[in-house]
């Protein structure tokens, strides 16, 4: 019988390491990195954070995807949503020949066209179990790339909904990572989920834990963040901790506290073992990243610059971060920077739009921050400093 499921490569590393240096690699990274994280070009001064860009996770999906593509040269290969999310790692699979299927208005991927003989990808974020197994019954071959640390998250929230513990999610409800972990939750008849954005729900969830009440602001609040038949007054007792793994790591811990205390607040000190639970499910690489940009920033800059894409979660909680402490500049990549007018494009924290600014560069020394998303690769941090550099008519080192 052939294999239909693969997740552990093909080794075909050193076959596909050429063209994934070739389509991601950066001189000019590597130059910066060696030079204790600093490149000074004219009055320019670029502070690179020591933390960046490409986790192990996101590295090993993308390599996963290119060795699919020579391993199944001349079949069909389809990728359920994005790799990851950055533009392009996305188009470069799509000129690979990768079909990147897209859900429907409701959310669902349409599966109607996979036959036995095609090849489908699953990204870094995992799918929910519901898409796992209709893809399964396509008898497709099926390339897993799920991210280790998104799996380590699954196995916690599996095990509360196996000792009967509600999951408490800090994420994202609509995110392909949270969809598919809260999946996970609805295999177990004694599992139920609920999901909270930020430490704004999170309070309204600890309110109702330590006094009860009316659960009608809650119902409303929650409507599509909760698991089928969720019952406030029934499914807050016991709980457990979880977290999308891009999430803010400072809130994932800070809404973890104040759950643990609004349960101790309602079953008391003694009691608090047999009803909250918590395991640590942030993720290493987030975290790293947070943390180098936080120290990044108690330098005196004049800007930071964050590359990466506007629906990476991690690449939003960079640039919140930087924000605190610096003028912050979101972008895509570097074709958002316009050398020649000066002119940058960015998404400022909080916002859904993107707005074009004039002169953004100034005038005299600047230091400038640098950093970028886990789904950003390096050619892209390059060509984001090339293009600043040039904005003042100067050329980087060779």
């Amino acid at each position: 019988m052939t294999e239909k499921y693969f997740r552990k490569g093909f080794g075909l590393r050193r076959e596909v390491a050429e063209t994934l240096s070739i389509d991601y690699h950066s001189r000019i990274v590597d130059r910066i990195r060696e030079n204790d994280f600093f490149l000074e070009v004219g009055n320019l001064n670029f502070r690179l954070a020591r933390e960046f860009g490409f986790c192990f996770g996101v590295e090993r999906a993308v390599e996963y995807a290119y060795e699919a593509s020579r391993k199944f040269a001349g079949k069909r290969l389809f990728l359920v949503g994005e790799i990851i999310h950055n533009p392009h790692v996305n188009q470069t699979l799509r000129q690979m020949g990768v079909t990147i299927l897209v859900p429907g208005s409701d959310g669902r991927f349409d599966y109607s066209s996979i036959t036995d003989d095609d090849v489908v990808i699953i990204p870094a974020f995992g799918v929910t179990t519901q898409d796992l197994r209709r893809l399964q019954e396509s008898g497709c071959v099926l390339v897993d790339t799920t991210c280790g640390s998104v799996l380590n998250v699954w196995k916690r929230v599996e095990q509360y909904a196996r000792d009967g513990f509600t999951s408490l999610v800090h994420g994202k409800h609509f995110h392909e990572e949270t969809q598919a972990t809260v999946s996970q939750i609805e295999k177990y008849g004694t599992g139920n989920y609920v999901v909270v954005r930020d430490q704004d729900e999170t309070e309204l969830i600890c309110n109702f834990i330590e006094r009860e009440g009316d659960p009608s602001v809650l119902q409303a609040t929650f409507a599509d963040k909760v698991s089928e038949g969720f019952d406030f007054s029934r499914d807050l007792q016991y709980v457990g901790i979880a977290n999308q793994t891009t999430m803010l790591a400072s809130e994932s811990l800070a809404i973890e506290n104040r759950v643990r205390r609004a349960l101790i607040s309602r079953y008391g000190e003694e009691n608090i073992d047999e009803h909250f639970r918590s395991f640590g499910t942030i993720c290493t690489a987030t975290q790293e990243r947070q943390n180098a940009v936080l120290d990044l920033v108690e330098e005196s800059l004049d800007m930071m610059v964050v590359i990466g894409g506007y629906n990476s979660s991690n690449t939003n909680h960079l640039a919140k971060l930087c924000s605190t402490r610096s003028p912050t500049f979101h972008i895509a990549d570097a074709s958002c920077i316009d050398p020649e007018q000066n002119r940058i494009c960015y998404k400022p924290v909080g916002s859904m739009e993107d707005v074009v600014v004039e002169g953004w560069l100034g005038d005299g020394p600047k230091l400038i921050g640098i950093t970028a998303g886990a789904s950003t690769p390096n050619n892209k941090i390059g060509e984001t400093i090339e293009r600043i550099v040039r904005i003042r008519g100067l050329s980087l080192p060779d």
